[in-house]
């Protein structure tokens, strides 16, 4: 239990302005962008060096004080929700310094509340790249994408966070530096603990430091938006072009529900009449780029695509990618209540995933607006409600285990990026075992004994 003495200890370590007990304060960090219960914390502490963040994680072991790890909360499934009234959050966004920028060797260093959209920029201004690009870039934090294994529209092409993360500094219950992984493109060395702890939900160590990877930039790049005046059409296009063996930068589909939410709060000049638009960048080297468009082009218009627009210069391109960027908050206005799902199938099974959306916002008599990164079979199933509405509500969530069990039926996933956290915890037997979540849980009692790092996520317990 937190005390005025063990109170007065986080502000020796952090400064009295970085902690924060108010309850209007404490009300800020008890929810994230999930649709869970919020819990208010006992505290939250802001360490704004890495010495006093390794203090303020051994001060919580020492005390056996639940502690969970937030930069953003831009989390969409919980993982930065409190779990104990009794537990602390401590806050990254004040260890946000990009600590180094290798050109010659192509990575970088970064503290964990570094936002992600600045981070590209800062690499992009030294000639680099850095692909990963979750919707929430532009508040996001790193640490929070490596927590959660993030990933984003250019995912189809270059991969998510993981395929990024070269190494990590973090720190155990006991406040101690664990180092993991290298600068060096290959590291053999000691069990693979970088892999461990991308995509752990800070239910395993505190991230202190981040090692990514950087690429050269694409030398060229082509957008253009698909028109299609039926959804299994597009659909269809988007299987076909991956079974093309043409891997465009980009794929994205929106169907009309999303199409109007999305042009009335961006006014991007995107057709509201259509039943679904396709997306579509396609970068590399500037032949390849025009060949790979021209087939794309070739294969919608052959599944009836009524339209396709090709961005004249990038800031048609920007425009484009900035209202598909917009969909979630344009959603959001809607309703009271949003639910943003990421069941994520095979990308082959993309078209029946398409239709058993229609199918269930039909049967559960709802309104759900389906776009996400089809490319890669990731689709976002977002359903408008009201939580009040309790009868509606009942609704909701036997609509929800319904898009799990038709993706989990086709070979795909609980989640293609947004993690488990608390929201999906409970489906996470249907999709693996008991005995895998036993297994993982002696993983957690090992590192965390006294089970303290954001309890209750991911693995449930």
């Amino acid at each position: 239990m937190l005390t005025p003495a063990l109170t007065q200890e986080f502000k020796n370590i952090v400064g009295a302005d970085n902690v924060f007990t108010d309850d209007a304060d404490l009300m800020t960090y008890s929810y994230d962008a999930a649709v869970v219960k919020p819990v208010i914390p006992a505290l939250v502490a802001r360490p704004t060096d890495s010495e006093a963040l390794g203090r303020v994680v051994a001060l919580c072991g020492e005390n056996g004080l639940p502690l969970t790890v937030r930069g953003a909360g831009t989390n969409l499934s919980g993982g930065t929700v409190p779990t104990s009234r009794e537990g602390i959050v401590i806050l990254t966004n004040g260890l946000n310094r990009i600590l180094e920028i290798n050109e010659a060797d192509m990575y970088a260093v970064v503290q964990p509340g570094v936002v992600t959209a600045k981070f590209a920029a800062a690499a992009e201004a030294k000639g680099l790249f850095y692909p990963p690009d979750p919707g929430s870039q532009a508040v996001s934090t790193l640490g929070g994408n490596v927590a959660e294994n993030a990933g984003g529209l250019r995912g189809l092409k270059y991969g998510v966070t993981s395929n990024y993360v070269m190494g990590l500094k973090f720190f155990d219950t006991k406040g101690e530096i664990v180092k993991t992984g290298s600068k060096t493109v290959k590291c053999a060395t000691g069990y693979n603990l970088t892999g461990l702890m991308v995509g752990s939900e800070g239910t395993l160590g505190v991230f202190d430091e981040i090692t990514l990877k950087l690429i050269p930039p694409p030398a060229h790049r082509k957008a253009m938006v698909a028109v299609f005046d039926e959804m299994i059409k597009a659909s269809e296009a988007v299987a076909a072009i991956i079974a093309a063996r043409i891997i465009p930068c980009t794929l994205e589909f929106m169907d009309n529900f999303t199409i109007r939410a999305v042009e009335s709060y961006s006014h991007a000049g995107l057709p509201t009449d259509a039943a679904a638009l396709l997306l579509i960048e396609v970068d590399g080297h500037p032949a390849m780029v025009e060949e790979d468009a021209v087939r794309v082009e070739e294969i919608c218009r052959r599944l009836n695509a009524t339209d396709i627009r090709v961005a004249r210069d990038d800031a048609e391109r920007d425009k484009v990618w900035a209202a598909r960027r917009s969909a979630l908050s344009a959603l959001a206005k809607l309703k009271p209540t949003l639910v943003l799902e990421d069941a994520t199938v095979p990308r082959s099974r993309i078209p029946e995933m398409v239709q058993a959306m229609q199918d269930i916002a039909k049967k559960f008599r709802l309104e759900i607006g389906t776009f996400g990164h089809a490319g890669d079979g990731n689709l976002h199933p977002t359903i408008l409600t009201d939580k009040r509405n309790t009868e509606e509500w009942t609704r909701v969530e036997a609509a929800i285990e319904a898009i799990f069990d038709k993706a989990l039926a086709m070979g795909g996933t609980l989640s293609g990026e947004h993690g488990t956290g608390i929201a999906k915890s409970c489906f996470l037997e249907k999709e693996t075992s008991l005995a895998t979540i036993l297994y993982s849980r002696a993983v957690k009692a090992a590192l965390d004994p006294k089970n303290i790092l954001n309890p209750g996520k991911v693995i449930g317990g």
